[in-house]
């Protein structure tokens, strides 16, 4: 079994409408859901093998809220990639299906609508759309990610931080 969680960067700033896109930080609201949402997905004891980023500072800096801050990864554990910046969902599947088989379990932080069309793409019935520091973990039958296809994703679960926020 492969499990793939794909999680959407947590909200970024637009108050300095002069910097790139890349650029762009987290806000406060982003800062702050980051490490929530990283302390639900440590809680439900899910560890990735591998975490793939996108390059652009926001999903980078989710990335490390979550896995540096919450999981106590190294740096050299969370990979940066600009395969990953609004490439679309071919390109995402490319990715996907030339992992390597000794990972079992996978995260990618990316952006959206690239991520809400690739979970739509991957699962085995309609999904939601993506809120930014949303994750979508994805279960597949298969035992090598180049045998991750359309809809053969299974939904484990879909977590967001307005979800916690109105319980906690």
């Amino acid at each position: 079994m492969k499990t793939l969680i794909l999680i959407r960067h947590a909200k970024s700033s637009w108050k300095d409408e002069t910097l790139p896109d890349r650029e762009r930080p987290l806000n406060t609201r982003g800062k702050n859901d980051a490490p929530l949402m990283g302390k639900v997905l440590f809680e439900k004891n899910i560890i990735p093998d591998l975490v793939l980023s996108s390059s652009a500072k926001r999903a980078k800096k989710t990335a490390q809220k979550i896995f540096f801050d919450i999981y106590g990864f190294m740096e050299s554990q969370v990979h940066l990639t600009d395969d990953l910046y609004f490439t679309g969902v071919p390109f995402h599947m490319r990715i996907i299906n030339t992992l390597f088989d000794t990972k079992n379990t996978v995260a990618l932080v990316g952006h959206n609508p690239d991520l809400s069309k690739l979970v739509d793409f991957l699962a085995d019935k309609a999904i939601e759309e993506m809120p930014t520091t949303g994750i979508y973990c994805l279960d597949f039958d298969v035992n090598s990610w180049a045998e991750v296809a359309r809809h053969s994703g299974t939904v484990r679960f879909f977590e967001y931080p307005k979800k916690y926020k109105e319980i906690r």
